[in-house]
């Protein structure tokens, strides 16, 4: 495998930001020459599959500037430092649909654009959802609307773009490979 493997010369942190660094890289290819690397390091985020007791999925809509468009997603957010997975998705959950839960358990965990990113989501399925009596604060940059989305309302949403992202995206599908097994 040492044939496909680069090595870094150097590495320089071009930006410093709240969510990302980015990083511009020197490394030596396979074949003796070098080349450059842009690379984003983050710290790590977690997505949450909520499904309600009547088989519903608890989605947020929220806006994306990035995208400069509302899109509909799961509940998700970056890891605090310190902070373990299980903790960060429970605290995402809660925030951002007003919902905990009695069972969360991981499902996989993917990067998202290996690249140019270092970004690792953790894929958690909540259960057992329960209706906070006080709802937990959004972070002050955050505006969502909940809604519950039937596993044929969240195909129809990735039909017509409402559904958009890549996360969002595998969640809906792990869900119809487990309603098509029969789980």
């Amino acid at each position: 495998m040492k044939h496909l493997i680069e090595k870094t010369l150097s590495s320089k942190r071009i930006f410093q930001g709240r969510v990302i660094d980015l990083y511009h890289e020197e490394v030596e290819l396979p074949n003796g020459k070098t080349s450059k690397r842009e690379i984003v390091k983050h710290p790590g985020a977690v997505a949450v599959i909520a499904m309600t007791d009547d088989h519903k999925m608890v989605m947020v809509k929220q806006y994306r500037k990035a995208m400069d468009r509302i899109l509909v997603e799961i509940p998700a957010g970056k890891l605090e430092q310190g902070e373990e997975p299980i903790e960060t998705a429970k605290r995402e959950l809660e925030e951002e649909t007003g919902y905990t839960c009695d069972s969360l358990r991981h499902i996989i965990s993917f990067y998202t654009s290996p690249g140019f990113a270092d970004e690792l989501v953790h894929l958690y399925l909540a259960e057992e959802l329960k209706v906070m009596e006080t709802k937990a604060e959004l972070d002050e940059d955050e505006f969502v609307d909940v809604l519950h989305l039937s596993l044929e309302e969240a195909l129809t949403y990735i039909q017509t773009q409402q559904i958009y992202d890549a996360k969002t995206a595998y969640a809906v599908q792990y869900l119809q490979l487990r309603s098509a097994i029969g789980e």
